[in-house]
């Protein structure tokens, strides 16, 4: 299944909509990229996020040492180096498949233009009936 783009329809007051449109104009986005940003930074941090004014972000970083915007993620050079040689893999799988599907489709053009050379035994059992029924000894 694909993913598919769905619609959300909601009203605001119309100082909120020009708000809104004029946050999205500084921006040089349109009114929906506004939106949109917003909704996957909510679904990213799991409804978790609070919007803040960018000038009061610092204060509002600045609460707590331990929590930085964007969050930072440490994560082992062994993970870092499994993933990385499992692209490796599944790129290499994929040429491998490439070449196989090149090969069969090579081998399907080979038994098309050979179908004309293709003896069917049923055929040469046929003939070789004729035949004894012609050959008389005597």
């Amino acid at each position: 299944m694909g993913n598919k783009n769905k619609t959300i329809s909601f009203r605001v007051n119309e100082d909120d909509f020009e708000s809104l449109r004029e946050i999205a104009e500084e921006r040089d986005i349109s009114l929906s990229a506004v939106f949109r940003d917003y909704v996957d930074m909510l679904v990213a941090h799991d409804g978790q996020i609070e919007v803040v004014p960018e000038h009061d972000l610092d204060s509002a970083v600045g609460e707590s040492d331990d929590d930085e915007f964007p969050p930072k993620v440490t994560v082992p050079k062994s993970f870092v180096r499994e993933h990385e040689r499992l692209e490796l893999e599944a790129d290499h799988l994929r040429e491998q498949l490439d070449e196989y599907k090149q090969y069969a489709t090579h081998l399907r053009e080979r038994v098309d233009d050979d179908a004309d050379d293709v003896v069917h035994l049923e055929d040469l059992d046929r003939e070789r009936d004729d035949q004894d029924e012609t050959l008389h000894l005597g």
